[in-house]
């Protein structure tokens, strides 16, 4: 073996060794912040209707107010990873779903802090014994020209609120359960 070749494979070795390194002492993504136990063994779950403000049915969004819920319930349902109860008192948890459209600057300067508001769902988990919120989730939905875009940005926030409760409570995304952002609800 030429020296050159022992040069060579001792830098290749030492790359593949500082890689391994760097995989091994990589931060751990899971949530830094305990994540209470009623989420994690939660059963029973009833879902909460907090509506929709109103000027967003049936523009920008096609449907009715009742949209984002029944889509929402019908595809926690879908996962089968809950029973989902008609009364919240035989619930652990109670999800309460509300679409929003808030009020605010037109045109703000995101650099001073300020944003043009655009719609959003926002998911509240309460602990039904306590009537506590344990977390809450919120996924703005994307801006849009067209219907057909507003519909469709509108399922991809709902998927994406559905798949970040999913991931909080350690349930793993199924076949029929939550997708990913780009398939939409419906």
């Amino acid at each position: 073996m030429s020296l050159r070749c022992a040069g060579i494979r001792t830098v290749l070795s030492a790359v593949f060794l500082t890689a391994i390194t760097a995989i091994a002492q990589a931060p751990d993504k899971s949530p830094s912040s305990p994540v209470p136990q009623t989420i994690l063994d939660a059963k029973k779950i009833f879902v909460s209707n907090a509506g929709a403000d109103s000027g967003l049915f049936p523009e920008p969004f096609s449907g009715d107010p009742g949209r984002g819920y029944t889509q929402f319930y019908e595809a926690l349902k879908g996962t089968g990873h809950y029973e989902l109860v008609a009364d919240p008192a035989q619930a652990d948890l109670v999800l309460e779903l509300q679409l929003t459209a808030p009020n605010g600057p037109s045109h703000g300067s995101k650099v001073n802090g300020a944003s043009d508001p655009v719609p959003m769902f926002r998911l509240v988990v309460y602990d039904r014994k306590s009537h506590y919120v344990l977390w809450a989730f919120t996924e703005s939905i994307d801006v849009a020209v067209r219907q057909k875009t507003h519909d469709r940005n509108f399922d991809e926030a709902l998927t994406a609120i559905l798949t970040d409760f999913e991931a909080l409570a350690g349930k793993a995304p199924t076949p029929t359960g939550p997708r990913p952002r780009s398939w939409p609800l419906r």
